[in-house]
């Protein structure tokens, strides 16, 4: 049983170090544009209504470690806070394919590469 619990706390370890150096890799990308990251400005750009007065917290809530639920579908969302889904940020692709998606979905547009490592700083810190 024991055995059982090491190998599970192993695979969760390998899980959440997985997803930092996801966050690395992707930030590393953006910084070649000059960017410095902020975690309170990554605070401040996940406050920031965009069009139609969305916000990040319209559909993933005020507490990231929780679940959230799209505004128009319902469609539960996973927690966005690595702490809660050690899953979150393994996945470079997807990080970028939601990235798009929400930015253009809240905002009108795409995120740059500030705003993204200045989102990611935040959610790490999560």
């Amino acid at each position: 049983m024991k055995t059982g619990i090491l190998g599970a706390s192993l695979m969760i370890a390998a899980s959440v170090n997985a997803g930092a150096d996801v966050i690395d890799d992707l930030q590393d990308s953006y910084r070649s544009a000059g960017a410095a990251f902020s975690e309170a400005r990554g605070l401040a750009v996940w406050q920031t209504p965009g069009t139609q007065g969305r916000t990040c917290a319209t559909c993933h809530g005020e507490d990231l470690r929780q679940a959230g639920k799209h505004a128009t579908t319902q469609k539960p969302i996973e927690p966005m806070a690595p702490s809660a889904n050690a899953t979150r940020y393994t996945d470079a692709a997807k990080v970028e394919k939601w990235f798009l998606r929400n930015c253009k979905w809240t905002w009108g547009r795409e995120c740059s590469a500030q705003e993204k490592g200045d989102l990611l700083q935040y959610l790490r810190s999560l």
